[in-house]
């Protein structure tokens, strides 16, 4: 396994637990953005969030476990959608419990996703890089 997959996989496995946190934080119920999309799936709101998130994680191991892990030319776009999406949750979270001043769900685990995203994107940054001298 290479370093980059390995990174993704990382990625991946903070966004479960990360995705874990919010759902016993109740986020769906403390975060309009949440009660939203959760309510775009279903009326039940818990029900629609584990829908999205479940969804979002697969989509995210099969992003590994396909694109990535087999060297696929669309693996490097979908990390950097994931950088994106992390990058979001890593400094969203941290920034709403400030505003708050209190814990929110999610924030605990924001902090690996914001780590592992810029790990990450520095090695998408160092590919880029290398592609463009070749």
């Amino acid at each position: 396994m290479t370093r980059f997959q390995a990174t993704f996989l990382a990625l991946m496995v903070a966004q479960a637990a990360h995705s874990t946190e919010e759902y016993l934080g109740h986020l769906y119920e403390v975060f309009a953005p949440a009660r939203f999309v959760s309510g775009l799936i279903s009326q039940d709101l818990e029900r629609g969030f584990l829908i999205f998130n479940a969804s979002l994680v697969l989509f995210g191991f099969w992003c590994f476990f396909w694109p990535v892990r087999r060297s696929w030319p669309s693996a490097v776009p979908l990390a950097w959608l994931w950088v994106g999406i992390e990058l979001l949750n890593g400094v969203g979270h941290p920034l709403w419990s400030v505003r708050e001043l209190r814990y929110t769900p999610g924030v605990a685990t924001a902090v690996s996703l914001l780590i592992i995203a810029l790990y990450l994107l520095r090695q998408l940054r160092a590919q880029r890089q290398l592609s463009a001298a070749a």
